[in-house]
């Protein structure tokens, strides 16, 4: 079959395939980060059908916050061992001792969960090249960032300091002490995802589906009410509205939209409709102070 018989989704499909290859052939010891979201959901199918019949030579990591929605956790375990793939847990201890939380903590509570967190992780294992599943289309920084994204032995970023990639020809040599990021979700779109999904039939997190939910408008962002953790301000009740969530991290962090989208074919006529980014649901987005170019080049992903 020739590149020009291909569809757009296959395209996307070989090139993702081709970089998962080309790192477990070149790198020493990679892992695939698995945040249990819709990028990661299509990450690990690339990845299993990349090496299938065999399982994907390297394990997943999940950088846990302990924030995370509850649908999340209960995925996590089952995905892992559908792929037959050891599955890494990785708890900040610190973060854990000073008992950093998104509701007293801020900013901070990204920096110290998610950036060192996953540094720590990369460290402790001794991962020389890590898999996620950022895109271009979803945030300026990671726009201009390369496919195969390189950081220093103190995993800090340069976006001014990035290797050409003309013609999908990868160079993954690295000085000592270096490590890589690969994206091999890059060139790909929400829409894409989506798409790709239904096709695939892939399992999915049901927070990403429409149903009734206990939530509380805040700060022009509708936050649903995971569990009893979460800190109600003064005259807030929960409301149950029809919502589903666009992307996913940390539930207090995470805002959902109004919709009714509540099966895949529904979910891509929204997406055909939309004019804004999934970004806007994430609160670590709108932190001027620390934007994700700044976090990128502290170590965040």
């Amino acid at each position: 079959m020739t590149d020009l018989k291909l569809t757009h989704l296959e395209r996307l499909e070989a090139e993702s395939i081709h970089i998962m290859r080309e790192v477990a052939a070149e790198v020493e010891k990679p892992v695939m980060l698995y945040s249990v979201g819709k990028d990661s959901a299509v990450m690990l199918h690339l990845a299993k059908k990349a090496f299938f019949p065999s399982p994907p030579p390297f394990p997943l990591l999940h950088v846990d916050t302990t924030w995370k929605f509850q649908d999340m956790y209960a995925l996590r375990e089952k995905a892992a061992k559908d792929a037959g793939m050891e599955l890494l847990v990785h708890q900040n201890p610190e973060a854990i001792k000073r008992g950093i939380n998104p509701f007293d903590h801020g900013s901070i509570h990204t920096d110290m969960w998610k950036t060192e967190g996953l540094k720590q992780a990369l460290d402790k294992y001794g991962f020389d090249a890590a898999f996620g599943g950022a895109r271009r289309d979803e945030e300026k920084s990671r726009a201009k960032e390369r496919i195969f994204s390189f950081r220093s032995a103190n995993h800090r970023w340069d976006p001014k300091n990035q290797r050409p990639e003309l013609w999908k020809i990868f160079n993954t040599r690295k000085s000592k002490g270096e490590s890589i990021r690969v994206f091999p979700l890059s060139n790909w779109t929400e829409l894409d995802i989506w798409q790709y999904i239904h096709l695939e039939n892939i399992e999915i997190v049901p927070l990403y589906f429409s149903a009734p939910r206990p939530t509380v408008e805040r700060d022009g962002m509708l936050l649903m009410v995971d569990d009893e953790r979460f800190r109600f301000e003064n005259g807030e009740t929960p409301v149950e509205r029809s919502i589903r969530f666009r992307t996913l991290g940390c539930y207090p962090l995470t805002g959902a939209v109004e919709s009714t989208a509540a099966t895949l074919p529904e979910i891509i006529q929204e997406m055909l409709l939309t004019t804004t980014s999934e970004r806007q649901g994430r609160a670590i987005d709108h932190d001027q102070a620390a934007s994700m170019e700044k976090k990128k080049q502290e170590g965040y992903f």
